[in-house]
């Protein structure tokens, strides 16, 4: 068992409001480039830090250890962060600062984060009003305010027996597939049931 519990890594995408996007409470906290400015803003001190620093050019802590990695590199700084959490034992993981600003980064956040759920992490992935849950399988509760759009993709080729209660539109052992959005745009008032057997599924919740 890991003894720090939950993870929290604070990414780098631009924010208007970064004092605005909430942030859990977590044993360990990992800083990616720019996100050591967010942490820095909000008085969150980090136990690592680690980026190309192509984003993030101020002075670096003397106190904590910081992982350089090259400019030219076949992933980003958040995938890299999000393996290091699996890797040492992490399971519960939180991307604040993970969505927005530049789409291919935000496509690249949701497959680095589908891919720790297939080593079975659950991931949530944090942005100025979205919120995306990354899970390999299992059930997830939530409460679904009337203002939010709730939204489930298939992140894998194929995501079966996906049940969803208490929604507008609910599932009953439905099979998702990763070219059909069959699950976009629901809605609900209250506590949402979303279970699924195999595969990643992505459980969104935008702002309307």
């Amino acid at each position: 068992m890991n003894p720090y519990g939950s993870c929290l890594i604070l990414s780098g995408a631009p924010s208007a409001a970064p004092l605005d996007v909430g942030l859990p409470e977590a044993d360990f906290v990992i800083a990616c480039d720019r996100g050591y400015a967010y942490a820095k803003a909000r008085a969150v001190c980090p136990d690592i830090i680690i980026g190309d620093f192509d984003s993030y050019s101020g002075d670096l802590p003397r106190d904590i250890p910081v992982v350089r990695l090259p400019v030219r590199k076949d992933d980003t700084d958040t995938g890299y962060a999000l393996r290091y959490a699996v890797e040492h034992g992490f399971r519960d993981i939180c991307v604040a600062y993970a969505l927005g600003g530049r789409l291919d980064h935000t496509l690249a956040n949701l497959q680095s984060a589908a891919d720790a759920a297939s080593k079975g992490a659950r991931v949530v992935l944090m942005g100025e009003d979205t919120t995306v849950y990354v899970l390999g399988g299992g059930t997830l509760r939530l409460m679904v305010a009337a203002d939010v759009a709730l939204s489930v993709f298939a992140l894998s080729d194929v995501v079966t027996d996906v049940c969803i209660e208490g929604a507008q539109y609910t599932l009953d052992n439905a099979t998702l597939d990763n070219k059909y959005p069959l699950g976009v745009s629901n809605g609900a008032a209250g506590e949402v049931t979303i279970a699924h057997r195999e595969g990643i599924l992505a459980v969104m919740l935008c702002a309307k």
